[in-house]
C-alpha cells in the first residue's frame, strides 16, 4: 500500500473520518501507520463563531405568541378570582397535583431503565495518539486564585497527548488576583492564559464564547475551577465520537460532587447523583434530550460554533445548549469518565447558586416554547421532562407540602375538641400524592447512591424533603430575579479541597474506574482514601 502524497488533507480526512467512524471498519493500527505519515500539525486555523439566532437567546425575551398567551391566562385568572374563587384554588390544586404526580413517576420509570454500558475498545476507535483528534480545554474562572494550583494540578493530570492538547484559562480582565495566581505557575506550552474584555452580561458563556473564538481543537471541552476530571476523560470522550454518527455533537460527563460532609453537600452529591446516575441517561435511553450538565461537555467544534456557541445572556448556558442543539436536529450522548468537583457546604453559599440554576431553567423554558421555530416533539418531550418539572417542583414543593401539613394537624386539632364533625381539608388525593411523591424521590435517590457508589445515612434519605423545601425558598429568590435582574449571575465560591474530610463514596477508586491507575495517578483525588 503506498502512502498518499498529501499528507495534511489525509490527516484532515482520517480526523473527519475519526469523528464519524464506520463500526464495521477493520483497520488496523498497522494499516493506518502505512497510510499516515506523521503529520506537520493536527491544530485548525480559528474560525469565527455563527452569531446566535434571535429566536434562541434569552435576550430576546418573550415573543408575541407567549405574551398573548400571558395576556390570556391572567384575564382568566383575573375573571375566576372575582367570580369563582373556589374554582380557581381547584383548578390550581389539579395543576400542582398534575405536576407533582408526573414528576413522581417519571423518577419511578427513570429507576426501571438501566445506564447504558460503554462498548468494549476496538483497534480503530483505541487508536494511538497520533490518530486522536486536537482537543482545546477551556476553563472560565472568576475570582479563584486560591483554587488555581489545584485546578492546573487537575488539568495536568489529564491523559492524553501533549502536541494534541491545548488547555485555555478565559479570566476576566480586570481579574487581577487570579491573574497573578497564574503568573506564579509554571504553565506548560500547551497551556495559556486567555484575558475576556469588559463588555455585558458578566457572565460564564460570555467568557466561554470568547475563548471558543480562539480554541483549535476539533473537539471542546468544559470545566469548571474546582473540576477535578478522571485523566482518562478526554479519550472516553473522543472514542464516544468516533463510534457516533454524524449527529452526535456533545456527550456529557457525570459530575461527582467530593469533599463536603454538611447537610447541604450531602444532600447536593445525592441530588447530582439522581441527575448523573438515573434521570439523565434514563432520558439519554430513551434517545430524548437533555438538559447539560455546566461543566465537563465535550463538544464537536464546527457543530459549537455552528450552533451560535453559548448565551451570554442565559445563566444556566448548559442546560440551554443541550436542548438548541436538539432543536437543531443534533444528539447528545452520555459517557461513564466522571469529573470530581467540591459542592457548597453552606446554605448561604448554595442558594445564590441554586437561585441561578433555577432562574436559567426558566429562562431555558421561555426561549425554547417561543414557537418561533419548527416544532420537534422530541426536542419539547425531553425539555418538559428534564426542565419543566423540575421547575415546577422547585417552585410547588414548599407550598403543597406545608399545605398538607397544615391540613393534618387543623384536621387533628379539630377531632380532639369536636370529634362529632370532623373537618376533612385535605382530600385523599392530596395526601396519597403527598406520599407518593415522598415516597419515591426516596427510592430514586436509594437507587442513585448506589449507581454512583455514594455512602447515605438513613438520616440523609429521611432528610430530602427539607432540602426539597429549600428549593421553593430559592425558586421564589429566582422569580424576583428574573423580573429584576434577568441577566445577573450570582457567583459561586470555591475552595481547594480538603482531603482530610472523610470521602462519601465508598470504594472511591472502584467508583471512578481508576482502580488499575494508582501507580499511574497517585495524586488525583479518587486515590486519596487508598493510602
Amino acid at each position: 500500500m503506498k502512502p498518499y502524497r498529501n499528507s495534511d488533507a489525509l490527516l484532515r480526512t482520517f480526523t473527519d473520518k475519526w469523528l464519524q467512524t464506520n463500526p464495521d471498519s477493520v483497520l488496523s493500527y498497522a494499516t493506518l501507520k502505512q497510510v499516515l505519515p506523521w503529520p506537520s500539525s493536527p491544530w485548525r486555523e480559528h474560525v469565527a463563531i455563527s452569531p446566535l439566532k434571535t429566536c434562541f437567546s434569552a435576550r430576546s425575551g418573550p415573543s408575541w405568541q407567549q405574551l398573548t398567551l400571558m395576556i390570556v391566562l391572567f384575564l382568566i385568572f383575573g375573571g375566576l378570582c372575582l367570580w369563582s374563587p373556589g374554582g380557581l384554588i381547584r383548578g390550581l390544586g389539579w395543576f400542582c397535583w398534575a405536576c407533582f404526580m408526573g414528576n413522581a413517576l417519571m423518577r419511578l420509570v427513570a429507576c426501571t431503565i438501566k445506564p447504558a454500558k460503554s462498548a468494549p475498545p476496538s483497534p480503530m476507535t483505541e487508536a494511538v495518539n497520533e490518530n486522536l483528534p486536537a482537543y482545546s480545554v477551556i476553563v472560565a474562572l472568576y475570582k479563584e486564585s486560591s483554587i488555581v494550583p489545584q485546578l492546573l494540578e487537575a488539568m495536568l493530570a489529564l491523559d492524553y497527548p501533549r502536541d494534541r492538547l491545548e488547555i485555555l484559562f478565559a479570566l476576566e480582565a480586570d481579574d487581577e488576583d487570579t491573574l497573578m495566581a497564574f503568573q506564579t505557575q509554571n504553565l506548560p506550552d500547551f497551556a495559556r492564559v486567555i484575558a475576556v474584555p469588559p463588555g455585558f452580561p458578566r457572565t460564564k458563556p460570555r467568557a466561554l464564547n470568547h475563548a471558543l473564538e480562539q480554541a483549535r481543537g476539533d473537539l471542546i471541552v468544559i470545566y469548571d475551577a474546582e473540576d477535578q476530571p478522571q485523566p482518562d476523560q478526554l479519550r472516553s470522550a473522543a472514542r464516544a465520537f468516533a463510534r457516533g454518527d454524524t449527529a452526535l455533537a456533545c456527550v456529557q460527563a457525570p459530575l461527582r460532587p467530593i469533599g463536603g460532609n454538611s447537610f447541604v453537600a450531602r444532600q447536593f452529591a445525592a441530588e447530582y447523583a439522581v441527575q448523573f446516575d438515573v434521570l439523565l441517561p434514563a432520558l439519554h435511553a430513551l434517545h430524548l434530550p437533555f438538559p447539560l450538565g455546566g461543566t465537563s461537555n465535550h463538544f464537536k467544534a464546527d457543530i459549537l460554533r455552528t450552533a451560535g456557541g453559548w448565551d451570554a445572556f442565559n445563566v444556566t448556558e448548559d442546560a440551554d445548549l443541550g436542548l438548541r442543539l436538539a432543536q437543531l436536529g443534533y444528539r447528545t450522548g452520555m459517557i461513564a469518565s466522571p469529573t470530581m468537583e467540591t459542592p457548597p457546604s453552606a446554605s448561604q453559599v448554595w442558594i445564590p447558586q441554586r437561585t441561578r440554576w433555577i432562574k436559567g431553567y426558566m429562562q431555558t423554558l421561555l426561549v425554547h416554547t417561543r414557537l418561533n421555530s419548527p416544532l420537534k416533539p422530541r426536542a419539547w418531550l425531553g425539555l418538559f421532562l428534564g426542565v419543566g418539572l423540575s421547575v415546577a417542583a422547585a417552585v410547588l414543593y414548599a407550598p403543597f407540602s406545608l399545605m398538607v401539613i397544615m391540613s393534618l394537624l387543623l384536621t387533628g386539632l379539630q377531632r380532639i375538641g369536636d370529634a362529632a364533625h370532623p373537618l376533612h381539608i385535605l382530600s385523599p388525593y392530596d395526601l396519597a400524592l403527598f406520599l407518593f411523591g415522598t415516597l419515591s424521590g426516596m427510592i430514586t435517590i436509594t437507587l442513585a447512591a448506589r449507581r454512583a457508589g455514594l455512602r447515605l445515612k438513613l438520616a440523609d434519605v429521611l432528610g430530602a424533603p427539607v432540602y426539597w423545601c429549600l428549593q421553593s425558598l430559592a425558586a421564589g429568590f429566582a422569580l424576583w430575579q428574573l423580573a429584576t435582574r434577568p441577566f445577573h449571575w450570582d457567583k459561586t465560591e470555591h475552595a481547594p479541597v480538603t482531603f482530610a474530610v472523610q470521602p462519601l463514596y465508598e470504594n472511591q477508586s472502584c467508583a471512578y474506574g481508576l482502580e488499575h491507575d494508582h501507580h499511574r495517578y497517585p495524586n488525583h483525588p479518587a486515590h486519596q482514601s487508598m493510602g
